[in-house]
């Protein structure tokens, strides 16, 4: 039997296949999902594309024109030679002050293109976070007892890091090497369309290396995201549970968990890196191999008197302005693949099934009475695996429920069920008449308070954590909360009092005052239906005597459900559903249970055993 607090099996990337969500996509598809999102923002992107290429072609034009200027050089110093003239410095510098106009032109416009790209670029990051900031609102709780916080984390930090470098690198570099490329090419076939020829023949080879490398290489990079976010997993587990690590001395298991961990992230990093590296020399070997063959072609051209010297010159450079492009691009592809490769996991965190919310629920969550029906609900976390089998129970509003049994009953899950973090496999809970699965779930756990064993406070000041509860709650009324908790009187010895600021886990108040913290919470949300899971665990019993009391008024005209292993505490609830197994074997007030020595009998005398 599976305990009480059974959840879907925790997914730890890089162990076993992957799931559904997870099923690799296509390069090509990822690359066309990534273009129809960006295409909210495709006036700002045709105008960087307008400056890229405006900016390509005043560089392309450059080397054309210097060449004339190295032309009349050629020629002023043959006819000086010769005693026919001279060197035209006029001329010549006019060609310089046109082609340092043209460079100019070009670098504003490539200073503007790239200040627009980087604004679309953070403003798709900033779009991308706020949607997967508001997914996390609408994800079923399977979706993360199922997956490491490290894990999600990755998907919004690093994942989204990684797509917003790619987009704002990538996208011109790409966009200015295939304009360059083709500008260089129609430049190179108004000089010699038999040089363009030998030019063009590594063309070709070099295409066919890049394909072979990225082909190669992207499944290294896909692997490489998986195992950053499964790195992440490991770390924020261990650092949240240092404590507990030291104290089972498990310090060198957690090492060489982690070793193992980044051992694969180091193996499909290095593979990737060293594959999309490879790609810059082996297109420069191939880009040299074709520069010396024009160079050489270009030297009997001249000597035939077919071409100019400042022709060889300009021509020359445009080889190597066409090589450049092709090492650009590599050196985009291996952005392209990285950026994919993150973009894939984010897309697959946003396309997660979400929990279905209705339009209309029967009545907002404030308006609920009490009045809980459980009725013979059935429930797994995985539907092969049933943990509850049949549990049903009436509660009238105003009652206080307890529900006790053994570690591994189903006590835990009957309230998820109630605040419909889980949908029941069959059967139904009805709240006031009405199917839980009728009401948005917003609305429902409007209706609900909720104190559990595990406390959640947030790095803020106190009285921020205590208004949490009711967001639009006065000073006086968090202080009256406070002081219904038993929680005033330490808060006031605290330094800053109510201002206190609590740091990120909360390590500077002990466990017993985050545990008053949050039942003061609970009881400024002053909701129909109190949750109450081991809520007194965390106190002294003195002051779980004091909390008991104020929970008593507090309870009072409310529905409340108490989980709690300690029994004495709930002696005097209405009702007391005995669960074992996933079903309720006894019910009844304290004395009736008492008087049929039955095993919630056993399960209280046992308290008193030594």
């Amino acid at each position: 039997m599976s305990n009480e607090n059974a959840r879907p099996p925790r997914k730890r990337m890089g162990h076993g296949p992957m799931g559904n969500g997870e099923k690799a996509k296509d390069f090509k598809g990822t690359i066309q999902k990534i273009i129809a999102y960006i295409g909210k923002y495709r006036i700002g992107v045709c105008v960087v594309i307008v400056f890229a290429i405006g900016s390509t072609v005043f560089n392309i034009l450059g080397p054309k024109i210097l060449g004339k200027a190295t032309t009349a050089l050629a020629e002023g110093l043959m006819a000086k030679i010769n005693g026919t003239g001279g060197i035209d410095f006029e001329k010549i510098s006019m060609i310089l002050l046109t082609v340092l106009g043209l460079y100019a032109c070009s670098a504003l416009f490539n200073f503007v293109q790239g200040w627009i790209m980087t604004g679309i670029t953070q403003k798709v990051c900033y779009r991308m976070r706020k949607e997967i900031s508001e997914k996390i609102n609408r994800m079923p709780m399977k979706y993360f007892e199922s997956r490491t916080v490290g894990e999600v984390l990755s998907r919004i930090t690093n994942d989204v890091d990684t797509l917003g470098q790619g987009l704002n690198q990538s996208i011109t570099q790409l966009i200015t090497s295939v304009s360059t490329m083709i500008g260089v090419l129609v430049m190179m076939l108004s000089i010699s369309p038999l040089m363009t020829l030998i030019a063009l023949i590594i063309l070709p080879i070099s295409m066919l290396l890049i394909s072979l490398v990225v082909k190669k290489s992207q499944k290294y990079f896909k692997n490489q995201q998986k195992y950053l976010g499964a790195l992440n997993g490991q770390v924020e587990e261990v650092y949240s549970g240092h404590l507990v690590v030291q104290a089972f001395n498990k310090q060198q298991s957690s090492i060489e968990e982690f070793k193992k961990t980044n051992q694969k992230l180091y193996d499909s990093a290095w593979k990737s890196q060293f594959l999309s590296g490879m790609m810059q020399p082996i297109m420069m070997f191939v880009g040299n191999l074709g520069y010396v063959a024009v160079a050489f072609v270009g030297a009997l051209l001249t000597i035939q008197g077919v071409i100019t010297v400042g022709d060889i010159q300009a021509f020359i450079q445009y080889v190597k302005n066409f090589t450049q492009p092709i090492q650009q691009i590599a050196q985009v592809m291996n952005m392209l693949q990285s950026m994919a490769a993150a973009a894939e996991r984010v897309f697959e965190f946003l396309d997660e099934e979400e929990e279905v919310e209705l339009k209309n629920s029967p009545m907002p969550g404030q308006q609920i009475k009490g009045y809980v029906t459980f009725d013979h609900v059935a429930f797994g976390y995985q539907p092969d695996h049933l943990i509850i089998h049949d549990f049903s129970a009436d509660v009238k509003p105003g009652q206080k429920i307890a529900i006790v049994g053994p570690t591994g009953a189903g006590k835990t899950t009957m309230v998820k069920l109630l605040m419909r973090f889980y949908d029941v496999n069959s059967g139904a809970i009805l709240v006031d008449g009405h199917n839980l699965k009728e009401f948005n779930r917003h609305e429902l756990r409007n209706g609900f308070g909720m104190v559990l064993q595990d406390t959640w406070l947030f790095k803020g000041t106190i009285m921020e954590n205590i208004r949490y509860g009711r967001p639009g709650a006065t000073d006086e009324e968090v202080i009256e909360a406070a002081k219904a908790a038993h929680a005033h009187h330490f808060i006031q010895t605290l330094p800053g009092g109510y201002q206190m600021e609590l740091n990120e886990e909360a390590s500077n108040v002990s466990q017993g005052q985050k545990q008053l913290l949050t039942i003061a919470r609970a009881i400024l949300a002053d909701n129909p239906i109190l949750i109450l899971d081991e809520a007194t665990s965390s106190v002294d019993t003195r002051t779980e005597i004091r909390i008991q009391k104020a929970m008593d008024n507090l309870m009072k005209g409310r529905t409340s459900f108490i989980i709690a292993h300690r029994l004495s505490t709930i002696r005097d609830a209405d009702m007391i559903l005995v669960m074992k197994d996933g079903d309720i074997i006894e019910q009844g007030n304290h004395e009736k249970l008492l008087s049929k020595n039955g095993f919630y009998a056993s399960l209280y005398n046992s308290q008193f055993e030594t």
